[in-house]
C-alpha cells in the first residue's frame, strides 16, 4: 500500500479522506450531514414546494467526495505545488464560511466547517514551510561536506 511521503502530503491526505467521507455521508444520509453542520433537518413531508435543500446538499456532497479523492491522489503523488495552491483557497473558504455565520446566513454549528478549512490550511502551510527549511538546511549541509 502506498502512503504519503511527506508531512505536507499527510495533511492533504487526511483532509482528503475526511472530505470524501463527509461527501459520502451527505449522499447516503443527508440529514446526518445537516445535523453535523448545525442545520436542523426537515422531514421530506414537511418540506415546502420549491425547497431545493437536498439538491444543493447532493451537489455539494458529490463535490466533497470528488475533492477528497483529488486530495488523496495528490498526496500519494506528493504533488507539492497542489498542496501550496490549496492553502490560500482553504483560508478563503474559512473566511467566507465564518462570515456566513457572523452575518446570520448560517447557524453557529457551521463555523466548525470554516475552522476545519482554516486549521487544515494553516497545518498544510506550516508543513510545507518546515519541509522547505529542512531541504534548504540539507542542501547547505551537503554542499559543505563533499562526498
Amino acid at each position: 500500500m502506498r502512503l504519503p511521503r511527506s508531512l505536507s502530503g499527510w495533511t492533504i491526505a487526511v483532509f482528503g479522506v475526511l472530505a470524501a467521507a463527509l461527501g459520502v455521508v451527505g449522499l447516503v444520509v443527508p440529514d446526518a450531514l445537516l445535523t453535523v453542520m448545525g442545520f436542523e433537518p426537515v422531514p421530506g413531508s414537511a418540506r415546502a414546494d420549491g425547497d431545493h435543500t437536498l439538491v444543493f446538499l447532493t451537489a455539494s456532497s458529490m463535490a466533497a467526495l470528488n475533492m477528497g479523492v483529488y486530495y488523496v491522489l495528490a498526496a500519494l503523488a506528493d504533488w507539492k505545488p497542489f498542496f501550496l495552491w490549496t492553502v490560500p483557497f482553504r483560508l478563503l473558504t474559512c473566511a467566507v464560511f465564518t462570515l456566513a455565520v457572523v452575518g446570520g446566513r448560517a447557524p453557529a454549528g457551521f463555523l466548525g466547517v470554516g475552522l476545519w478549512e482554516g486549521l487544515g490550511a494553516v497545518v498544510t502551510g506550516a508543513a510545507l514551510w518546515r519541509e522547505k527549511r529542512r531541504a534548504g538546511a540539507d542542501a547547505v549541509t551537503a554542499a559543505g561536506h563533499p562526498g
